[in-house]
């Protein structure tokens, strides 16, 4: 196995899409209209990224950049609030995709944190299984790749005591994803910001405090988490037939709601 080919191609995955470093073609797109040609793999995560645009009314998408960078997650962490923050513009208003090539009509702040870490991952286990290495466990720090003939019980953080857990969830042959508002967040003036940015209201999301999705691809199981903070019911269950899912999200006042072929166990 070829270590240094995993590294590298990490290394490459963040000088495509890292909106924190200079030398990035986000970083580039986001200096000016134009046109910029991404790998062809590109194709898969942003093809993702369109269904999940759609199903929820534009509420996930990947030009939530500038909104991020503006509630004061930019490349220098400055974690303090611009006066204004700008508005996310509609996809097909200012990005015109024709397969890996992408025509903006002005600059453009991509950022793909809702599904892009867990495209990585299953982009790195492509590799790992390529190398004939066909049991092995990938933590990507909220997002996990599970594959072998073991099985794994991953504990659900609790959402308000990051010492504690809610329940547990068995992992054989899968991919659990896991969001929640109180990972990356920051504020100032008793003002609370998170992540998980509703581009409609230029706001961090509030209703939902966590969620966990489980399926066999972790960008679908990543993609999916962001979903939760945004979709109803019938939309999230929509998404879980068709992509085989399973999912469990958190309200802010507490509640839990969850799908019928939830495999974990809840603690009470």
């Amino acid at each position: 196995m070829e270590w240094s080919e995993i590294d590298g191609r990490i290394q490459e995955f963040d000088r495509t899409y890292s909106r924190f470093r200079m030398d990035s073609l986000v970083t580039k797109m986001a200096a000016g209209a134009g046109v910029y040609e991404f790998p062809e793999d590109s194709l898969t995560l942003m093809h993702f990224y369109r269904r999940l645009y759609d199903i929820t009314g534009g509420a996930v998408t990947p030009l939530i950049g500038a909104a991020l960078e503006d509630l004061g997650c930019d490349a220098g962490y400055r974690l303090t609030p611009a006066p204004v923050v700008r508005s996310t513009p509609a996809w097909d208003e200012v990005m015109i995709w024709r397969g890996n090539t992408f025509q903006t009509a002005a600059p453009l702040v991509l950022d793909v944190g809702a599904a892009g870490k867990g495209y990585l991952v299953d982009i790195i286990a492509g590799l790992l299984v390529g190398f004939g290495v066909h049991s092995f466990v990938i933590d990507a720090s909220g997002d996990l790749l599970h594959r072998g003939p073991d099985f794994l019980r991953v504990g659900l953080e609790h959402p308000a005591d990051i010492s504690k857990v809610i329940g547990v969830v068995p992992v054989a042959n899968s991919a659990p994803a896991a969001s929640a508002a109180n990972r990356r967040s920051w504020g100032s003036a008793g003002r609370v910001l998170h992540h998980i940015v509703d581009p409609r209201t230029g706001e961090p999301a509030q209703q939902i405090v966590a969620s966990w999705v489980t399926a066999d691809s972790a960008m679908v199981a990543d993609g999916l988490a962001t979903v939760m903070f945004f979709a109803d019911v019938t939309a999230i269950e929509q998404l879980s037939t068709e992509f085989e899912a399973s999912w469990l999200r958190v309200t802010g006042s507490g509640s839990a709601q969850w799908s019928e072929n939830f495999q974990g166990e809840l603690f009470r």
